[in-house]
C-alpha cells in the first residue's frame, strides 16, 4: 500500500472477491486491514448508510463515484468493482486489482 499526496488518496493491490450474500454478482475488493481504524475515524458519525465513505476509485483506465463501507460493525472497508470496470480491464474473480482511492469523508 502507498499513500498519495493526502490521507485520503491511496493505492493499494488486493483480489477481487465475491460477496456470497447476496443472489446478485457484486465484486469486491477489501481495503488495507490496517486501515481500518483510520477509515473508521474519517467516517466519524457521518449520517450515511452502513457507514460508508464517498469515494472516487481507479481501476486501470476506468474511473467511478462509489463508496466504501464496512463489512460489519468491526469489520474491514471493502470498495465494490462494478461490472463495468470488471469488463473493461479484463478482471476475474481472484485477480489482484491494482486501486486508486480517493476518500470524500
Amino acid at each position: 500500500m502507498t499513500v498519495l499526496q493526502d490521507d485520503l488518496t491511496l493505492e493499494f493491490t488486493a483480489p477481487l472477491w465475491r460477496w456470497e450474500a447476496r443472489r446478485e454478482f457484486w465484486t469486491f475488493v477489501s481495503l488495507p486491514a490496517e486501515l481500518t481504524g483510520e477509515v473508521r475515524e474519517l467516517a466519524g458519525d457521518l449520517p450515511r448508510g452502513f457507514g460508508a465513505i464517498r469515494a472516487h476509485g481507479r481501476v486501470g483506465a476506468k474511473q467511478w463515484w462509489t463508496s466504501v463501507f464496512p463489512q460489519n460493525a468491526d469489520g474491514q472497508y471493502v470498495l465494490p468493482v462494478k461490472k463495468s470496470v470488471r469488463e473493461s480491464n479484463g478482471l476475474e474473480l481472484g485477480d489482484d486489482v491494482r486501486v486508486w482511492l480517493q476518500l470524500h469523508p
